[in-house]
C-alpha cells in the first residue's frame, strides 16, 4: 500500500463520518448526497491505487 492510496481511503473514511454525522443532525438529503458521493469516489480511487490489482 502506498502513501496515496492510503490518504484516500482514510479521506474517504473521514467523510463517510460526515454522512453519518450529517445525517444525525438531519441535514439537507442534497449535502448528504454530495458528501456520500464523495466518500465513495475517495475509497474508489484508493483502492484503485492498490497494487494488488497488478
Amino acid at each position: 500500500m502506498n502513501g496515496l492510496s492510503t490518504v484516500f481511503i482514510l479521506v474517504g473514511l473521514f467523510l463517510l463520518g460526515g454522512v453519518y454525522s450529517f445525517w444525525k443532525q438531519q441535514l439537507p438529503k442534497s449535502v448528504i448526497v454530495l458528501l456520500a458521493i464523495g466518500s465513495v469516489l475517495c475509497l474508489a480511487a484508493g483502492v484503485v491505487r492498490l497494487e494488488v490489482w497488478n
